[in-house]
Parts: structure tokens; sequence; C-alpha cells
């Protein structure tokens, strides 16, 4: 058993997460992912409105009498997002564990406070770390250089930013995000401090992931070398799967005068979740996938992934103990 302060405080059996994932983060993965003993994040931006979130929560409930999330990513958006409808939704439903990224939850927290919700934030410098937790975030999960989606600007990976944060923030439980993807990783990030994993790209190449299987066999035979950074010009960069659309982004943005325009139908989201995602093109627009896919070599059921990562944590812990 691996008892840390994160199985501690949300009655998990495991000390492995999967965060919200775009795309990815619905109820089936997620109750599929807590009833393996992991906690696991609906992606609320994916739903039109509070109800239709309330509704999944519902439907996910039905699945699994385990403890679940929900992540609210804070972003600003071509289309306003509900955000006021999803926290009263996940209030009305009893979730108690949120998980934020973006900016601070500053505006969200007291409502959460009022309710008993705890909440992740998700951060990728030890500074940002500190300021949310003084503004009241129980819970940081610190995003290293090799995660998938969004790393930040100041390109440092997790074997330096991880122990960072814990040094920054002994009292708050830390959640080590970027590069996790097997038992290995999760006797690490425990070493240097950490309370529990962090897993996206790893739970994607699952049975239960209700993304196309090309996309799947595509994360098992990519390597470390075969993701790109986009938006690096915009200081809004994202890591994504290595493919024809994002080396030609990459390539446009090499270029300093270029905008977000001459790249917004490359980029779009909807593009790739409906030609990648939903259809299995994977050249067939952006998506994201971190370095970790080069850990990656089956598409098991969450229950599988979950007991092979605490097996193989076993093997390594008595390892070093010897």
């Amino acid at each position: 058993m691996f008892k840390t302060r994160l199985t501690e405080m949300f009655g998990i059996e495991t000390p492995i997460c999967m965060g919200g994932m775009t795309g990815v983060g619905y109820g089936e993965l997620v109750a599929a992912v807590a009833n393996a003993g992991a906690l696991g994040f609906i992606t609320a931006h994916m739903f039109p409105s509070g109800e239709a979130l309330l509704d999944e929560i519902e439907k996910t409930k039905k699945l699994t009498d385990k403890p679940f999330g929900v992540n609210l990513t804070l972003l600003p958006s071509i289309n306003p997002i509900p955000y006021d409808e999803y926290r009263e939704a996940i209030i009305a439903s009893g979730i108690k564990i949120v998980e934020t990224a973006g900016r601070a939850p500053t505006d969200h927290l007291p409502r959460f406070k009022e309710n008993g919700v705890k909440v992740i934030h998700k951060c990728t410098s030890v500074r940002h770390a500190v300021s949310a937790v003084n503004k009241g975030v129980d819970v940081i999960s610190i995003d290293g250089f090799e995660c998938a989606g969004h790393p930040g600007e100041d390109d440092v990976g997790l074997v330096v930013l991880l122990p960072a944060t814990v040094d920054a923030l002994p009292d708050t439980p830390i959640i080590a995000s970027g590069g996790m993807a097997d038992g290995r990783s999760l006797v690490a990030a425990l070493a240097l401090g950490a309370d529990g994993v962090n897993m996206g790209t790893r739970f994607c190449a699952t049975v239960e992931a209700k993304i196309h299987p090309n996309v799947k066999q595509k994360i098992v035979e990519n390597t470390e070398l075969d993701t790109v950074l986009v938006g690096r010009s915009l200081r809004n960069t994202a890591r994504v799967a290595k493919n024809a659309v994002s080396v030609q982004v990459a390539e446009i943005q090499r270029d300093p005068t270029k905008s977000f325009e001459d790249v917004k139908a490359l980029m779009a989201g909807q593009r790739g979740r409906e030609n990648v995602l939903r259809d299995g093109d994977t050249d067939g627009g952006i998506w994201t996938s971190g370095q970790s896919q080069a850990l990656i070599h089956d598409i098991p059921t969450c229950a599988d992934l979950v007991k092979n990562i605490m097996t193989q944590a076993e093997r390594v812990r008595a390892r070093l103990g010897a």
C-alpha cells in the first residue's frame, strides 16, 4: 500500500490521478479510473451548460461509488464558458473534489469552501503554486515541461520543478504531473516529495477512453521525440503530438511577424476533436500528447493499468529497500 496525504484526503486507494482532458474526460472513463482505485476528473468545459454537466456527473455516479472529481480549466475563450453554472452544478451534485487549471480560481473558492469542496490547482511554476496556496487552494498539481497540453513558458523539467515546489510548500499536498506513466514514475515522484502523480496521456491509451483506436495505437508507437511545441510565439505554449499539422504550425510560428490568425484554422480544437479523436485521422488536426508516450507500450483496461502500475511500484520499492 502507498498511503499519502492525497489518498487520505480523498479516500482513494492509490496515489494516482487522471486530470481533466478535453475530448477525453467523459464519465465512462472517469468511472473506470475510480473503480480501478485512482482519481479521475470529468472535464466541465466539454458540456454546453451546468445542467449538462450535472447530467454527466449523475450518469457517472451510476457507474461508480468511488470518489471522482470535476475539472474546471479557467482560460480566455472565443465563446464565453458558463463557469458559474458549472460551479453551482458541482456543488449541487455533492462532488467534493475539483481540479482547476489556467488562471487561479479566486472567484470560485468562496463558494467551494462554503460547501466543503477541496480544490486541486494545476500550476507550471513554483511562484504560481505559492500564489495559489496563498489564495486558498488545498492541493497543487505541478506540471513539468514534459507534460501534454500547457507546460508554461519556463521550460523546467519535473525532476527539478517537483522538489522545488515541495520545498516551497511543505504543508501542501503536491501531485507530480508531466512524464508520469508507470510504477517507476510513481516511486520517483514520491521520492522527490510528491503525494501522488497525475497521468493524462497514459489514460488516453486505455480501453475505456472514448477516442479512436488509431490515436491510442499512435501513442503506443510514438517516442519521446514525437511531440511538438506550438504557440511559443504567442506565449501560450502547448505540447502536442507531432504530425503534419503541428509541424506546419510550428514552422509558421518561427516567423515572429505571424499572428494567431495565421494558424487559427490549423489549430482549431474542433478540428482536432472531430478529425483525430473521433474519426481517427492522426494527421487531421492538432491533438495533445506528452513525452510520456515513450513509456506507453500497451492499451490495457483502467483496472489492469492501475494494478500494473502499483505492482511495478511495489517491485521498485522492494529493490530500493534491498
